[in-house]
């Protein structure tokens, strides 16, 4: 008998074997697309993340994929129903709020003249790792709230560093994304700060 006739692994063998760290991760990137495609919901993916990165073997993995497709199908109308890659968001009132239940693009940019921008994430559905904001501001303030467990980090500035405050976790909980900040601040100031659950 050849190596070519000897019969593979069967299917539970390979369930039982021990999974490795690329493969957690890999199995929570697709949950976090399929999140993002609205195929699982908010408290699912929360779920099922904390149950990916805590899973021994490929069975454990594969139970929280198995009602996932295997392949996205084909988009038949290119744009609808696609999140887009940036979010605007421009003071021409003297504030905004963009707060609730909503889904955080991959990049934000955050242009305050005089008012306010709050961004809040404390409900959003974010499916990235990392999502960069990109912050403007002339005289004007720009606040972000983070939940427990996300993080966030100031990036490259061109001025007024000091301008900022950054209240926030500086590592994020497994599975939960991280908020770069990056851009233009003037005059104004930028507060970023975490909202903790009540215990």
């Amino acid at each position: 008998m050849t190596d070519a006739d000897r019969p593979g692994p069967e299917p539970n063998d390979i369930a039982a074997k021990r999974a490795a760290d690329v493969d957690r991760e890999a199995v929570a990137e697709r949950l976090r697309i399929a999140a993002s495609e609205g195929r699982i919901e908010l408290w699912e993916l929360d779920d099922r993340l904390g149950r990916a990165y805590r899973a021994k073997t490929y069975g454990d993995l594969e139970t929280l994929v198995a009602d996932l497709p295997a392949q996205p199908p084909f988009v038949s109308y290119p744009g609808i129903g696609v999140e887009p890659e940036t979010l605007v968001l421009r003071t021409t009132t003297p504030n905004i709020k963009q707060a609730g239940r909503w889904i955080v693009p991959r990049r934000i940019t955050a242009e305050s003249t005089t008012g306010w921008i709050t961004i809040d994430f404390t409900q959003a559905s974010c499916a990235y790792r990392e999502v960069t904001v990109e912050v403007i501001t002339r005289t004007g303030w720009i606040q972000l709230i983070l939940p427990e467990g996300w993080a966030a980090r100031v990036g490259p500035l061109s001025t007024y560093t000091g301008h900022i405050s950054n209240r926030a976790a500086q590592t994020a909980a497994p599975g939960a994304p991280t908020v770069i900040v990056t851009g233009h601040p003037l005059f104004g100031y930028i507060k970023i700060r975490q909202r903790h659950r009540r215990r």
